[in-house]
């Protein structure tokens, strides 16, 4: 189902107060979308702070996909592998060559090794725990930025709250608007999950509701590898009875009651009123945002190269939502953190597991996105970053978390682990950083999450310092680090 943020109430959001003029940027026969779309527009278009532009390379983006393997994929056996290692470090799948002399990846990706000089590879993301072990406390900094007070031994947190630091997405959305009438942040195809802590670092936090993206949370099971065929958009379009020209006619009506009411007029003066309204409107009427839900319109051919499986399909439907205009879409892995089968949380059956479920989708669905965006020339301005929350332990059978691993089973790794970044501006065919002999640690260049989060900011033209205010007013950076140029052509 779609599920479309925003209420009727404040910031505060206290069901209780009473009626105000985001109250009147409703649209008839469209409900509630009408108001929180319109609830965006203003909000964003009246947020204080301005993003200072940077230089060096940034500016390039206009959107992102983010890809976020969310249960920590192992680095070892996907695109670090390495040899003349016991056999306790050593994967058990073969090393293949790539398109970049010298570099290696396992045999669970064919694909992805005829593309990789279309990205970069960054070989030493590290960063020391410091309660950050476990699944969700490592998203929550992935995702925000910030570390959190509030960690429980097992590393789980308290459910997402207002007083949460934001999504990346929401900052950027709330930083640099979209300029098309779409959807502005959507997040598929399931939420961030850790056990029973769902959706912590995957709201707007403290920017309020109207930052937080549109969620596409298909029906079913997460094995159930169709559920992207029965994505329900009832929330785009119009009833069958409310025709564009009769909503429209509406919207006419509307101007003229707010003719005959100066006092009206008075109050919304300086808010803008009608420009939230009609680009809200503009959303619903244009079919903008329903059309790019429609799979259907691709061909057979292109969708069983992404893959006939959830995650493959939200790759596709990632590409055309950036396509139609949306700014940043994140594509979560349809695996909890912690569980079995799919998810990359590989404490035991890594090779089975690896080799027959999450290796071939990730390899078929993500090399069809790389070439896809190139072939159309969307990969110029769109980036895309494909990461986990940490990668997993050179010793298989080791425990590093408290948790227990067959001889088959590598544990949570944060010191040392892959990732991949590309568009926009960033280099192709290009290695940033190198681990050591067993992948434990980082030899040169490591980048730290939060230095990637500023780069994604930077090639946005957006500075990481740039200054935000929390739910108490307290002025906070969007993330404290530097952009790491290096990334950049």
């Amino acid at each position: 189902m779609l599920n479309i943020p925003g209420g009727t109430c404040s910031d505060l959001c206290d069901q209780n107060l009473r009626m105000t003029r985001r109250d009147l940027l409703r649209v008839g026969g469209a409900g509630m979308l009408g108001l929180s779309l319109g609830q965006l527009f203003e909000l964003q278009a009246n947020a204080k702070e301005t993003a200072k532009i940077t230089s060096t390379g940034g500016g390039k983006a206009k959107n992102i996909i983010m890809i976020y393997l969310q249960g920590g994929p192992s680095h070892l056996d996907l695109w670090d592998p390495k040899e003349n290692v016991s056999d306790k470090v050593r994967s058990p799948f073969k090393s293949i060559p790539t398109k970049i002399p010298g570099i290696n990846y396992t045999e669970l990706l064919p694909q992805l090794a005829k593309v990789n000089d279309k990205f970069t590879m960054m070989r030493a993301v590290s960063y020391t725990p410091n309660g950050l072990f476990n699944h969700t406390a490592a998203i929550y900094q992935m995702m925000t930025g910030y570390t959190t007070d509030k960690v429980s031994p097992s590393g789980q947190l308290e459910p997402p709250s207002p007083k949460d630091f934001p999504n990346f997405g929401s900052n950027i959305i709330r930083l640099r608007p979209p300029t098309e009438p779409m959807l502005p942040f959507v997040m598929l195809p399931r939420p961030l999950q850790e056990s029973n802590v769902v959706g912590k670092g995957g709201t707007a936090g403290f920017l309020g509701r109207s930052f937080d993206p549109y969620t596409l949370y298909p029906e079913g099971d997460d094995m159930d590898m169709a559920k992207l065929t029965r994505i329900k958009v009832d929330d785009l379009q119009l009833r069958p009875e409310i025709f564009p020209a009769r909503l429209k006619r509406r919207a006419r009506l509307r101007d003229s009651i707010n003719e005959a009411m100066p006092e009206i007029e008075k109050a919304v003066e300086h808010h803008s009123l009608n420009t939230y309204y009609d680009r809200a409107l503009n959303l619903i009427v244009s079919g903008r945002a329903r059309d790019a839900f429609d799979l259907n319109s691709e061909s057979e051919k292109l969708r069983d190269r992404y893959g006939r499986n959830t995650f493959g399909q939200s790759l596709l439907l990632a590409r055309r939502l950036v396509e139609a205009g949306t700014r940043v879409v994140e594509v979560i892995w349809p695996k909890v953190a912690n569980s079995d089968n799919h998810s990359w949380d590989v404490h035991v059956g890594l090779e089975k597991r690896m080799k027959e479920q999450s290796g071939p989708m990730l390899d078929t669905g993500l090399s069809a996105l790389f070439e896809d965006l190139d072939q159309r020339g969307l990969l110029a301005e769109t980036m895309v970053v494909a990461i986990g929350e940490f990668g997993r332990s050179p010793e298989k059978g080791l425990s590093t978390s408290g948790n227990s691993n067959d001889a088959n089973g590598r544990d949570h790794w944060p010191y040392c682990y892959t990732g991949i970044i590309a568009g926009a501006g960033i280099k192709r065919g290009y290695v940033h950083g190198k681990s050591d002999k067993t992948g434990s640690a980082p030899s040169e260049d490591p980048i730290h999450p939060t230095e990637l989060l500023a780069s994604m900011y930077h090639a946005f033209g957006i500075d990481p310092e740039t200054i935000v205010y929390n739910h108490l007013n307290q002025p906070r950076e969007l993330v404290k680090a530097k952009a790491v140029t290096k990334l950049f052509a």
